[in-house]
């Protein structure tokens, strides 16, 4: 197929070209992929100072996206490419290979820098989804650490840089430039641009930017990183945001009050008090309540369920919300079938393919069995397979994991509906998810989000959190922006 770039992609190659540490934060759909190659094909072949690429990316990505993008365009034809997954055996035969592009997980980059022995004579590295290295502590961040001073051109793609702050970039930018913008110590970036928000003692919970910090930032940044919008480059579709409120009886409603209340009253009561709680919970220690709620057959049973930390009970919170609990022995007690069933109302209301998200393994097996029960055809959608199905539309009723289908994948050719059965606190999964929909190729003139949302609950809290980040991170692109027509 014939590559015809738009004039935001002719920018954004240029880009790429002339820097060799290069930020490119594209919004999804915008072809970060292709524009990508392109680079690297005239890097390789016309100014000729490029020989041999890295492409670091999430499994999937790894595995289908970069070799169908090098499989599609007929400019980049010629380019050699090893995918260097699966067993070690199996990457380490693709690494050897000394293809023009290898492209590896990001899992396996440990393995590559510092168990596999074999020579890494790369001179450019691509990271496909930048954020994923946003901890400095991390293995896959110490692993690109020590590669990073031998190569020459590096690439960061994403399209979710601050996913969960600012404080995201240190790590970002320093495998970027080795911390030649924002330093290359993160006590000293924090020090600088950050101070103490939420401590108990000599030990911080959480930071809060100094006043200025944010433009100082973005202006440290601002000479390797490129911002570009979908909604400024693309003829995008109408996204339309809804939510359908679910609402607890009294006794489901005293349950989840009495979870929340006996356990920890706050999670900043949680963390700060060095007390026991009024129920008992201690900042380090942990406390079981036993609980008593009907099941799905009106039948009371006994649940007992323990909170170790703040994390805990905001899982516990959230899976009572979604209508189904794991208890302390690991098994899934339902609470009840709310959510369940304002999702049975939503798909007979349904004019096209479904895309339903899940979070925990006990909503998608509760999803499955109901609509199994209504007679609805529906498939997983992680699979080479499942994809191309549901792009064919073959597939009524599509079930995705944010977590395995958030990169990467073309999902808009099979529909323009996307339902939240639980929501997730990651801004990035979320983001991402909703763009396999809303995306360049999508059909249809708008996409709708539907969120089911119990009242009341951590459902209203992770929706104003999701929102609250996503202006944090439009303050970021917007200052970086690319204005192509003054370049």
């Amino acid at each position: 197929m014939q590559y015809h770039p738009h004039e935001y992609q002719h920018f954004a190659i240029n880009f790429i070209e002339t820097h060799p540490v290069a930020a490119v934060i594209l919004d999804m759909g915008l072809g970060k992929t292709s524009i990508t190659l392109t680079a690297i094909e005239d890097l390789m072949f016309d100014s000729f100072e490029v020989s041999r690429v890295l492409v670091i990316a999430p499994l999937r990505v790894a595995k289908m996206t970069w070799p169908d993008e090098l499989r599609q365009w007929d400019h980049l034809s010629h380019l050699t490419f090893a995918v260097a997954v699966g067993t070690e055996s199996e990457r380490r035969a693709a690494v050897v290979q000394n293809a023009d592009i290898t492209i590896i997980n990001r899992e396996n980059l440990p393995w590559l820098v510092e168990k596999s022995g074999l020579p890494l004579n790369f001179d450019m590295v691509v990271i496909d989804e930048l954020s994923s290295f946003k901890s400095w502590q991390s293995q896959r961040f110490k692993a690109f650490m020590r590669l990073r001073p031998h190569v020459r051109r590096v690439v960061g793609l994403t399209g979710t840089p601050s996913s969960n702050g600012l404080m995201d970039l240190f790590a970002e930018y320093r495998c970027l430039d080795m911390g030649e913008r924002l330093g290359r110590f993160i006590g000293r970036y924090r020090a600088a641009w950050f101070t103490p928000e939420k401590t108990n003692g000599s030990i911080v919970y959480s930071y809060r930017l100094r006043p200025g910090a944010e433009e100082q930032i973005y202006k440290r940044i601002a000479d390797i990183t490129i911002s570009m919008k979908a909604m400024d480059h693309l003829s995008m579709p109408e996204l339309i945001s809804t939510r359908t409120v679910v609402k607890m009886s009294d006794d489901e409603r005293a349950a989840y009050d009495k979870l929340k209340r006996d356990l920890v009253l706050t999670s900043e009561d949680f963390i700060i008090d060095s007390k026991p709680s009024e129920a008992g919970l201690s900042r380090r220690g942990a406390v079981a309540e036993r609980l008593s709620f009907p099941d799905a057959s009106g039948k009371r049973m006994d649940v007992q369920l323990t909170a170790t930390s703040a994390a805990s009970l905001s899982s516990k919170l959230s899976q009572l919300a979604n209508g189904c609990v794991y208890d302390d022995s690991g098994a899934p007690a339902v609470f009840h079938d709310r959510k369940l069933d304002a999702l049975e109302d939503l798909l007979e209301a349904a004019t096209s393919p479904v895309l339903v998200c899940y979070w925990y393994r006990h909503d998608l097996s509760r999803i499955q069995e109901r609509l199994s029960r209504l007679g609805i055809s529906y498939a997983e959608i992680r699979e080479p397979d499942s994809i191309r199905r549901w792009n064919a539309g073959e597939i009524p009723v599509g079930l995705i994991h944010p977590a395995s289908a958030g990169h990467g994948l073309n999902l808009q050719q099979g529909g323009h509906t996307m339902i939240w059965f639980g929501l997730t606190w990651s801004l990035e999964l979320y983001e991402q998810c909703i763009a396999r929909l809303w995306r360049q190729g999508q059909q249809s003139r708008t996409v709708v989000v539907t969120h089911i949302v119990t009242e009341k609950t951590i459902d209203e809290q992770i929706l104003r959190a999701l929102e609250c980040k996503s202006r944090t991170q439009e303050d970021l692109i917007a200052a970086v922006k690319a204005n192509i027509e003054r370049s």
